[in-house]
C-alpha cells in the first residue's frame, strides 16, 4: 500500500504539493533530498522526512505535532 494510502487509512491530515507546477515545491524537495526530486517528501514540524515510510511519518508526528493525530 502506497504512503499516501497508509497516511489517508490513518486519517493523516496531509497536504499535497505537485513539484512539477509548483516551483517553490520543486525547491523545497530538492534542498532537502540532496538536489533530487524524490516523492514523497514531508515536512512534519521542523522534521523534513524523505520517501519515509507510513512508521517514521507517524514517529515525526508524535514528536513534532502529536495534536495532529487522530484519536483511534
Amino acid at each position: 500500500m502506497s504512503l499516501q494510502n497508509q497516511l489517508s487509512a490513518a486519517n493523516i491530515p496531509i497536504e499535497y504539493r505537485n513539484i512539477w507546477e509548483e516551483p517553490d515545491a520543486a525547491s523545497f524537495v530538492r534542498a532537502n533530498a540532496s538536489g533530487n526530486e524524490i516523492v514523497p517528501t514531508l515536512s512534519v514540524g521542523t522534521t523534513v522526512l524523505v520517501n519515509p515510510s507510513a512508521g517514521e511519518v507517524l514517529d515525526a508526528m508524535r514528536e513534532q505535532v502529536p495534536h495532529l493525530i487522530p484519536a483511534t
